[in-house]
């Protein structure tokens, strides 16, 4: 009876250490916002502020950090120079509810973080970059006002300055065919497929270009961008023929205009007469570029075009270039000028009533209308050895740019 209970009994102690060693073995839980341990919440909290004009990040962090912990901060940022942080930066701070920031986030850049933290042996620094990812984006929109607006409507999946930056890469792509500030028609309807990269935190920025397809008076032209095989990449419309051309459609990179070619009243004279170009207002000081290959053959004043530069072209074409405020360094009679060159500034010399350029083309002596003086004046085909790379390519982005698909292979365009 005896050794029945001391069994009994051993076999309960043996039980109960058992059950003892299982309970101290369970993994025990990273504690997480909202636990209670021992009668305390955890708490975790981030507030963002920013570097204020003329604030210094050593201000800034001292109206969180304990004065002779912002040193060690900032001495753990490594090569990092206060002095170049630009106002505005975004700083996270991050810790317990009931301390000091135990960790600060510096954005240096949409795609770059600098990352100091608190730990038992003082503050250490880490500089991190935020990759990107990237997918295609086909967009559409017609044309009611202007082509700013039109993206505004039909690429609302972009921030507003990138939607801008997308009017400006489709404005380059057709610049040797049209000026898009003012051949573009009410009802113009375009869909482009364009790269688009985003980061997890919410940034966003354009690619490339790849497809654009654009009708306007009932014209359809669809482009695509080739990369040949030299490496470069071009525009070529879908049967082959390069974009680029002899001349640009607008001596103006940032285009507005304000009177096209036909009657106006003049706003000097306060009479009608033929305004022989067109106007396009701009800043004063914005640079102004020379249409296409040349000789300066007038860089100085001239009646009431104040200052004004005179180019040759090939063919019997002349360009001129009025009001400026003044010319490029090395436009003068007798220089040799390449296509896209800056030849001068806008400005309001002789009869202008603000800042604008006045534009002209005259073919052999004769004024024309800008809009169509350069029909003649198209592209170069693609080379025949490349033809079979390049109808893939067309063969493929046209087919996503009309499906509106969001893949690309990488590399296929």
């Amino acid at each position: 009876m005896k050794r029945a209970l001391a069994r009994t009994a051993f076999y309960f102690t043996v039980a109960l250490l058992a059950w003892g060693a299982i309970a101290v073995m369970r993994p025990i839980r990273t504690p997480s916002v909202g636990d209670v341990i021992s009668g305390a919440r955890v708490a975790w909290v981030e507030r963002t502020d920013s570097l204020a004009k003329g604030e210094t990040i050593t201000g800034l962090l001292g109206r969180t950090l304990p004065d002779e912990e912002v040193q060690d901060a900032l001495e753990a940022a490594g090569t990092l120079d206060p002095r170049r942080l630009r106002a505005g930066m975004r700083i996270t701070l991050g810790g317990a509810a009931d301390s000091a920031p135990s960790q600060i986030l510096l954005h240096l850049g949409v795609d770059r973080l600098l990352r100091l933290t608190r730990g038992d042996s003082g503050w250490s620094g880490r500089e991190e970059t935020i990759p990107w990812q990237r997918d295609t984006l086909v967009v559409s929109g017609t044309v009611n006002a202007n082509l700013y607006e039109a993206f505004a409507d039909g690429a609302r999946e972009l921030p507003s300055k990138v939607r801008d930056e997308l009017a400006w890469s489709v404005a380059d792509v057709f610049e040797y065919r049209l000026d898009m500030s003012r051949d573009l028609q009410p009802g113009d309807a375009f869909r482009v497929l364009v790269e688009r990269e985003r980061t997890q935190t919410g940034a966003v920025r354009l690619g490339q270009v790849l497809g654009v397809d654009y009708t306007t008076r009932g014209s359809r032209l669809r482009v695509v961008r080739y990369l040949d095989r030299e490496g470069r990449s071009r525009y070529f419309d879908e049967n082959g023929r390069s974009m680029q051309a002899m001349f640009l459609r607008a001596p103006l990179e940032f285009r507005r205009v304000s009177s096209v070619f036909g009657m106006r009243r003049h706003p000097i004279l306060g009479i009608t007469r033929r305004h022989r170009g067109t106007d396009y207002a701009a800043a004063s000081g914005t640079p102004v570029r020379a249409i296409g290959d040349g000789v300066v053959i007038t860089a100085g004043r001239m009646s009431g075009f104040g200052n004004v530069v005179e180019i040759r072209h090939p063919n019997g074409f002349v360009t001129r270039y009025g009001h400026l405020r003044g010319f490029a360094d090395g436009t003068r009679r007798g220089a040799r000028v390449s296509i896209g060159s800056t030849i001068g500034y806008v400005g309001m010399t002789g009869l202008a009533s603000g800042p604008h350029l006045h534009f002209e083309v005259l073919v052999n002596g004769q004024q024309r209308d800008p809009r169509t003086a350069f029909n003649s004046t198209t592209g170069l085909p693609l080379a025949e050895g490349e033809r079979g790379a390049f109808d893939e390519t067309r063969r493929l982005l046209l087919a996503l740019l009309d499906s509106g698909s969001t893949t690309v292979p990488d590399g296929g365009a």
